[in-house]
Parts: C-alpha cells; sequence; structure tokens
C-alpha cells in the first residue's frame, strides 16, 4: 500500500485522483468522514459522508482500520476496501493525515510505503486552501497551524517531495509509484 499525507491544500488528493487514473493496478480507498460536504462533492466522491453517530457506531464495530480527528472532522478507512483490492492484486493507495500515516506503518510494517508532499510554503498553502475553497475557510488558523506541525514530520516519510508547480510535481510522485510497483 502507498500512504499520501500532507497538509491541506498541498495536493495530495489531485495527485491521487490523477495518479488512479493514469496507474490502472491503483485503488484508492473512499474514506468516511464526519465533515459537511464541498461543493462539486457527492456521497462516495471524494467521501462517504456519514453523521457523528453513525462513525461513532462503526469505529464501536471495528470497521476501520484508522481513524482520527483532523480539523474537528472524524475521518476514518475502512478494513473492507483494503482487502477488496488486495485480492484482486491492486495496491492500494490513499490519502491521510499524518496520525492515519503513522498508523498504517504501525499496522502494515512490511506493507505500506509512505509520501509526503510539501508546499513550497505556509504562505502558499494558506493561499491554495482559500482558492480551493472560494473562500477563507473558518479554520484557516487551525488548517495553517496543523499544517506547520504536519511538514515537521515529513522526515519521518519513505519519500518526500514538494509541489511548487503541479505538473512537474506530479511527474516525480507518478515516477515514485511506477518505481515502487516494478519493486513490489
Amino acid at each position: 500500500m502507498i500512504i499520501i499525507a500532507a497538509p491541506s491544500g498541498a495536493g495530495k488528493s489531485s495527485f491521487v485522483a490523477r495518479v488512479t487514473r493514469d496507474v490502472p493496478r491503483l485503488r484508492d480507498t473512499v474514506t468516511y468522514t464526519t465533515r459537511a460536504m464541498r461543493a462539486g462533492e457527492s456521497e462516495g466522491q471524494p467521501y462517504h459522508f456519514v453523521s457523528k453517530e453513525k462513525f461513532e457506531t462503526l469505529v464501536k464495530e471495528d470497521y476501520f482500520v484508522e481513524f482520527a480527528i483532523v480539523h474537528g472532522n472524524l475521518y476514518g478507512t475502512p478494513y473492507y476496501q483494503i482487502r477488496e483490492a488486495w485480492d484482486r492484486n491492486e495496491v492500494v493507495i490513499m490519502d491521510v493525515d499524518v496520525q492515519g500515516a503513522e498508523t498504517f506503518k504501525r499496522k502494515f510494517p512490511n506493507d505500506a510505503v509512505s509520501i509526503f508532499i510539501l508546499p513550497p510554503s505556509i504562505e502558499e498553502l494558506r493561499r491554495r486552501v482559500a482558492k480551493r475553497d472560494g473562500k477563507i475557510p473558518a479554520d484557516m488558523e487551525i488548517r495553517m497551524t496543523n499544517a506547520e506541525k504536519e511538514i515537521q514530520r515529513a522526515l519521518e516519510f519513505d519519500y518526500r517531495l514538494v509541489n511548487d508547480d503541479f505538473e512537474k510535481s506530479y511527474r516525480q510522485f507518478k515516477k515514485i509509484i511506477e518505481d515502487l510497483l516494478q519493486d513490489g
């Protein structure tokens, strides 16, 4: 499995969405979340949107490989999607937060490879988050504080790359993944 982490707005979801189109053997998981849907999203794209009560029930049922609170919302990765992908001889790729990456590395020490995507700067990250949401999100300062903490943990990852130019950075990202698939 390939674990992708980055601060909110650094490009991890865009990289994963594109590489799963470009490399058919990769299978992205659909994370469950309690956060509200954004414009352009729908159930299952890019998340399963559930209530906090439903999420907590799933936690009690040991439904998730890992779950975490991120920016005040719950996110979790279900076991069944990983098992199904492996049964089809696919390689699981997922974007998670640094807590999730740590959990996957601990639970799957021989199977999980991690990539951290860095923004060129905190200022650029702030601009991207504001642009993505069409306005400055209410939790912008929490996101930026969390981003600085996450960036400090980048050295814990197997690979790191800076997303300063999407096309150039994506080519580097895809090359890392293609090399991993050849080796594994």
